[in-house]
């Protein structure tokens, strides 16, 4: 039995470690729960500018803990979850949001890689479609001819 309950305990200890570690600090918490959970909803897109791919949820950096700060005092000031985007935009630009909006100049990077592909399409389409096409004659019957008695010769 002994041995049953270390494996256990070994299990969860490694599946403890599996889980992700979320950098909020205990004095971060507000105490309403459902602008915490609005607060950790809206801290999950965005991204730490020190940390680069890495949610301010997520990451440990001063920088993460100040917009994790700024977040939850927007909140208790009554701001709807758009005013806090727009505002941290606002300072910071597009690059603190993990996904980036679809509109404006960002429809080009969209957009792009769709284009791309569809124009990579065309000319594979007409470098295939050249090539299956018989070849034309080039020389007229006189020159077939010339051509025969000097192959001929």
């Amino acid at each position: 039995m002994t041995a049953l309950r270390r494996a256990l305990l070994a299990l969860a200890a490694v599946l403890a470690m599996g889980s992700p570690a979320l950098a909020v600090q205990p004095d971060e918490v507000l105490a309403d729960p459902a602008l915490e959970a609005r607060a950790r909803d809206l801290s999950k897109g965005l991204r730490c500018l020190v940390c680069r791919n890495e949610s301010i949820d997520e990451s440990n950096a001063d920088l993460a803990r100040e917009l994790r700060i700024v977040v939850r005092e927007r909140l208790v000031a009554g701001d709807s979850d758009a005013q806090i985007i727009d505002y941290l935009v606002s300072r910071y630009g597009e690059y603190v949001l993990l996904t980036p909006r679809a509109d404006g100049s960002n429809l080009i990077l969209w957009g792009a890689p769709i284009l791309l592909i569809l124009i990579g399409g065309g000319v594979a389409a007409a470098a295939v479609t050249r090539q299956r096409r018989p070849p034309e004659a080039a020389l007229d019957p006189a020159e077939e001819a010339r051509l025969r008695e000097l192959l001929d010769d």
